[in-house]
């Protein structure tokens, strides 16, 4: 078999999957991305888009970049996805976490 006929393969994506336990716990599965985050505030990229966790006490109890895990625990708050169409909030966003 040579070179061009192989079949390339896409890579799979990984699963997005978030999973709270009484407000206190958040796992998520599916992150590509720490983008910045607080005791307040996180900013995750994931694979379907960024999402944003608002809350009191935030801390990461577990991050694991290879897998795309993340724990969160703290008390939460609210959980938000910026999509495209929301590009002016996302753009706020940006500007706040960045000044």
């Amino acid at each position: 078999m040579n070179y061009y006929d192989k079949k390339t393969m896409p890579a799979p994506q990984m699963e997005h999957n978030v999973k709270m336990t009484n407000r206190r716990l958040l796992e998520i599965d599916g992150v590509k991305e720490v983008d910045s985050f607080d005791s307040e505030e996180f900013l995750l990229q994931t694979v379907m888009g960024y999402l944003v966790i608002r809350g009191d006490n935030l801390q990461m109890k577990n991050l694991d970049v290879e897998s795309g895990h993340v724990s969160i625990k703290g008390k939460i708050y609210e959980l938000s996805y910026l999509d495209e169409q929301h590009g002016e909030k996302a753009k706020g966003l940006f500007s706040k976490l960045f000044k």
